[in-house]
């Protein structure tokens, strides 16, 4: 099924992949599936930028390593194009600098050369509906390692300064995974104020998801996640 005839319901995705062979075999999988819709096949990240604004993307799945621009960088000007875009980036190098690079670019899935076809599919499905979806392990060391570079006491103080108390609380349960019924749940307050508080904590943070205000937030020392 191509982007021209897509039912309601289902995706659109998009492949960015310069190597031949496996953006066959990414296609074929893809195209197996009643529910996904393949719009096209990028082999550049400069493709792929106009692929996902002219079919209006979904779901992007992007190869880190690109012939004329990394993944990461592909991806934020995909997000600048089609903001409702998901980007989902696969790697055959999985360091904490890449996840880092692709979080940064508001990727919110994570993968390496080795997941499989299963999970692919599931990356593109549940990634779709906003999970986040990264090596748990990889993403703990990323942030212990940022805790290097965290600002001193008194410019913590003054960026905490910033929130409101419900808002520290929110931004921590999201380091801690929690979603916004875990959260409305855990804080005794309706779903809808979660996302209000979500919605400030990320415009205060200056960032575009909330992964990436986890990792701004460790950054600044406004909370504290377990080390790996």
């Amino acid at each position: 099924m191509g982007c021209a005839e897509v039912a309601d319901g289902t995706l659109r995705v998009l492949l960015v992949e310069s190597h031949p062979l496996l953006a066959a075999a990414l296609a074929t999988i893809v195209e197996g599936q009643s529910d996904l819709a393949l719009c096209g096949t990028a082999r550049t990240g400069a493709e792929a930028v106009a692929d996902a604004s002219r079919y209006k993307a979904d779901v992007v799945v992007i190869d880190f390593e690109l012939p004329d621009m990394s993944g990461p960088a592909a991806a934020g000007l995909i997000h600048d194009q089609v903001p409702s875009a998901t980007i989902v980036v696969h790697s055959a190098e999985e360091s904490e600098t890449a996840l880092l690079d692709a979080i940064d670019a508001g990727a919110i899935a994570f993968l390496t050369r080795s997941a499989t076809a299963d999970q692919l599919l599931e990356a593109i499905r549940r990634a779709s509906l906003g999970e986040v979806l990264i090596p748990v392990r990889l993403f703990a060391k990323a942030l212990a390692r940022q805790r290097t570079a965290l600002a001193d006491a008194d410019d913590r103080k003054q960026r905490a300064a910033m929130f409101t108390t419900r808002e520290l609380e929110v931004l921590r349960l999201i380091g801690e995974g929690l979603d916004t019924i875990a959260m409305s749940q855990r804080l005794g307050i309706a779903g809808h104020t979660v996302e209000w508080h979500v919605r400030h904590v990320i415009e205060k943070l200056e960032v575009h998801s909330k992964l990436q205000a986890v990792i701004a937030g460790a950054r600044l020392g406004l909370i504290e996640l377990e080390k790996p």
